[in-house]
């Protein structure tokens, strides 16, 4: 797995491609891109990409999911040959009944699936294999964090709030298990209280993960650890939280969330603080050696 990040700072002005999924992410990257001078031309995930993306890039345009060779058309058309991935894809469209049907997959996107995604159907796989079918047509991807390092979180406390030692003790406990999670490719986050296990997240992604762990946790106070993966590829799949993720945390009894300081993403981070800090909610991020000496102290 190519773990490298480009070599060469991107030039002002230089002509980008943008693969859409859900969620900020893709607006906050077109909106930093289109800052730095860049002309940004978007294919988004049909029904998962936000329509405000029209009015932040040069071009967009959609393509349904399973129609890969669609989006590798619409980049050539816009003489584009590196891409950016952001967002999210909602991956349980893949095990809905009828999948074919609804799908409706064209050649390329068949190619794919069996060239490059016939060991497994975990994120890794799936998403590499969709930057080796572009790459077929000389289409590479960049990691978004190459054009906007700006987003990846600092390290420290984030919220006024800080962990108690009951929390604390939460925290390095679920930090390992989160690991082993990411190392596996289940996913990224882990949701405990008392120094139990109460969701581990899979396909459904975060917000849902923290939902089932307010559903199982009914006193709520349970902990959020939130990692990247120990062979995170950072052209996809950068752990990201936002203003959603606070909200999520609220409504379901979480009051604290931990995540991976200089590899974790935060969208709009003033106005997520500022959310935390109303609700009371601990942000804190931490790295693994941080944790070693808090347990050695």
């Amino acid at each position: 797995m190519n773990l490298n990040v480009s070599s060469t700072i991107p030039r002002t002005g230089c002509r980008l491609g943008l693969l859409a999924g859900a969620g900020r992410f893709p607006i906050v990257f077109a909106e930093a891109a289109r800052s730095q001078g860049h002309i940004v031309h978007a294919v988004g995930v049909l029904g998962m990409a936000s329509p405000e993306l029209r009015h932040l890039c040069h071009s967009y345009a959609e393509a349904p999911l399973a129609r890969v060779g669609r989006a590798i058309q619409l980049f050539q058309r816009a003489k584009i040959d590196h891409v950016v991935m952001a967002g999210k894809i909602e991956k349980t469209l893949l095990f809905q009944s009828f999948r074919v049907l609804r799908l409706l997959p064209d050649w390329r996107t068949v190619h794919m699936w069996y060239r490059y995604a016939s060991r497994d159907r975990k994120d890794d796989t799936l998403l590499l294999a969709v930057i080796r079918e572009f790459e077929r047509d000389k289409i590479y991807f960049d990691s978004a964090l190459d054009y906007c390092p700006e987003l990846l979180v600092k390290h420290g406390f984030l919220t006024r709030r800080k962990p108690t030692e009951a929390q604390w003790r939460d925290i390095r406990f679920g930090w390992d298990l989160a690991k082993e999670m990411g190392r596996l490719d289940v996913g990224q986050s882990v949701a405990v209280n008392d120094l139990a296990v109460i969701a581990v997240e899979a396909i459904e992604g975060t917000d849902r993960a923290i939902r089932r762990a307010g559903e199982l946790c009914r006193r709520g106070g349970f902990t959020l650890v939130k990692v990247a993966k120990p062979q995170q590829d950072r052209r996809f799949d950068v752990p990201t939280i936002g203003i959603q993720t606070i909200k999520t945390l609220q409504e379901s009894g979480g009051r604290v969330l931990a995540i991976e300081s200089n590899k974790t993403i935060i969208l709009d981070p003033a106005e997520v603080i500022s959310l935390a800090d109303r609700l009371g909610i601990v942000v804190v991020a931490i790295n693994a050696e941080e944790l070693e000496m808090r347990a050695a102290s």
